[in-house]
């Protein structure tokens, strides 16, 4: 079974910008596939991910299995890592590109960005398994934060399920995801959900490790123990671009605001 879940958020990135009235996103950089939203990596970030590969090619017992958000910024983030760990005949030798982990947009009137294909993304990043049928899709009319939180539920309950079943017995799983998808993630791994979503409880620091350990039990979420919140000891520039919700995620009004911070039924 599954031991170990490693989730760690992308590097600090470039930025985006959107008009709410039209729904039109602007990208400040020419970004890797041409989508407004799919924002690289910036010089910072490109130094923060060798400083996360430090870290992760050493912790014992190493890395089995990697998956990875669609979006650049994260495949970016890998890089250093996985280059060594495959190198080496580690880690699984493929990225797994997960869309159940894409970037959270809260609910709108309008249409957010598509993320990147694995077709984009095969020109610009390597060792991609082009075979990996992902588990999830989010809408891309956005979520509410309790939407959220049952997209990445039902995604890691397919991820540790997968791994679980997988003849190779990986004890150790990579994670790199958003910084709403981590607090998310943290939260039904552990179930450990608060009733209001605003709490400021898992941290999701640009290329901080959170590490996640399973229990006795045989299940998959709310069966996990969370031993690093968002740890960036090994990062130069220590804790940079932290994140939590605020209730106000959503482009668009709803009838009882209360019923967008409402915890789920996982």
């Amino acid at each position: 079974m599954l031991e170990i879940i490693y989730i760690v958020r992308h590097a600090f990135r470039t930025n985006w910008s959107l008009d709410p009235i039209s729904g039109i996103y602007t990208s400040t950089t020419r970004t890797p596939t041409g989508i407004p939203t799919d924002a690289p990596l910036s010089a910072h970030g490109v130094e923060q991910s060798k400083e996360l590969a430090d870290f992760l090619c050493n912790v014992e017992p190493g890395v089995d299995a990697v998956y990875s958000s669609p979006f650049s910024r994260c495949l970016q983030t890998l890089r250093p890592t996985t280059t060594r760990l495959f190198g080496q005949g580690k880690g699984g030798g493929k990225i797994r590109v997960e869309r159940g982990l894409s970037e959270f947009f809260g609910r709108a009137d309008f249409l957010h960005p598509t993320p990147p294909s694995i077709r984009q993304l095969t020109p610009n990043f390597e060792n991609l398994d082009e075979n990996y049928e992902p588990l999830c899709e989010p809408p891309l009319g956005g979520e509410m934060i309790r939407e959220l939180h049952e997209r990445l539920s039902n995604t890691l309950n397919g991820v540790i399920t997968a791994l679980d079943d997988d003849p190779r017995q990986p004890k150790v799983a990579l994670i790199c995801t958003h910084a709403a998808a981590i607090i998310a993630a943290g939260r039904v791994l552990t179930g450990e959900i608060p009733e209001d979503f605003d709490t400021d409880d898992f941290q999701c620091y640009t290329a901080g490790v959170s590490k996640f350990s399973r229990k006795k039990g045989n299940g998959t979420v709310g069966d996990w123990t969370c031993e690093l919140n968002s740890d960036t000891t090994f990062l130069s520039g220590g804790a940079e671009r932290g994140w939590h919700f605020n209730g106000e995620e959503s482009f668009i009004a709803f009838p009882d605001p209360a019923d967008e911070r409402q915890s789920p039924k996982l």
